[in-house]
């Protein structure tokens, strides 16, 4: 009898982020050396795909290129896992969205460049201690970063925080010719106490941003939803056929009260729960075949 091929899951890991820090969890990593070596880590637990953040000497979030770039050099010198950096801006007094896409304009970084960049398309407010922030992520502003990536050989991963964002992506965006297929977009849930205009984390919300998923193009989606509605929102996702993404940027706990020990254990606890569910982790590679990404050389 043969076997039917087992579904295969993407797992990007978040290990850092722009918001919580040491004094959150000690075990977060916020310099270059503990960033490549949680991303070897996690490739090892079964991640296909890093999200990076920067962060300076302090351990404050930043968009430095020359972070991205030793962040990038380091984690491709150890393995064979995806980059994907992160073209948030940081958060700290001032931040517009031109900062957040730096890395895409400076040309000495331009042999440590990802192959992947987040782009953030939803009109929202955040606030973040006395800080609050008002992001810019105007249509033509999208497209015209949605152009450069393409330019450099980097895929979109397209962020979107609530259901007008999936309508904007596919109605406005896309006929603009800029997300080549399949589209990469992750549904960003639960974020709503920081960024005013994001939805909360529910099945019913879930399910409603699926379903406005076009049925006529080929789009490889994820979840992320933040805290106590990680582990759920991401199994839930990966059950209506999506793939996961877990790490400390999005919940620093392991556990009701017990603080993550790693980045690599929270993936290795998905990577349990996928084989559980009779489906199996998609290996780098394999993640670039389903993503149409270059072969790494």
């Amino acid at each position: 009898m043969h076997m039917a091929s087992k579904r295969k899951i993407i797992i990007t890991v978040a290990q850092t982020g722009n918001f919580q820090g040491k004094a959150q969890n000690p075990n977060l990593p916020e310099q270059p050396n503990e960033i490549i070596q949680s991303a070897y880590d996690c490739y090892n637990a079964g991640a296909a795909i890093v999200h990076i953040h920067a962060r300076d000497k302090a351990g404050n979030s930043c968009n430095d290129p020359k972070v991205f770039a030793e962040i990038n050099t380091g984690v491709r010198a150890k393995c064979s896992i995806i980059t994907q950096n992160s073209t948030a801006p940081a958060t700290k007094p001032g931040s517009e969205a031109d900062d957040g896409v730096q890395l895409l304009y400076d040309d000495s970084i331009r042999d440590a460049l990802p192959e992947m960049c987040s782009l953030d398309t939803s009109l929202i407010t955040t606030v973040w201690g006395d800080l609050s922030f008002i992001y810019r992520w105007e249509r033509p502003w999208l497209v015209k970063q949605a152009k450069r990536m393409m330019e450099l050989g980097i895929k979109p991963e397209i962020e979107v925080f609530n259901p007008s964002s999936i309508e904007e992506v596919f109605g406005i965006l896309a006929p603009q010719g800029v997300f080549p297929e399949p589209v990469s977009l992750t549904f960003v849930m639960g974020m709503n106490k920081v960024s005013q205009g994001a939805i909360s984390y529910s099945q019913l919300n879930h399910d409603h941003m699926i379903n406005l998923l076009p049925k006529d193009r080929y789009v490889n989606w994820s979840t992320m939803a933040i805290a106590a509605n990680q582990l759920p929102g991401v199994t839930y996702g990966m059950l209506k056929g999506g793939n996961v993404r877990v790490g400390m940027e999005d919940n620093i706990y392991y556990s009701h009260g017990r603080l993550a020990k790693s980045n690599a254990e929270l993936v290795e606890r998905m990577v349990r729960i996928i084989r559980e569910l009779e489906m199996e982790i998609a290996t780098p590679e394999e993640a670039r075949e389903i993503l149409k990404l270059k072969p790494l050389k």
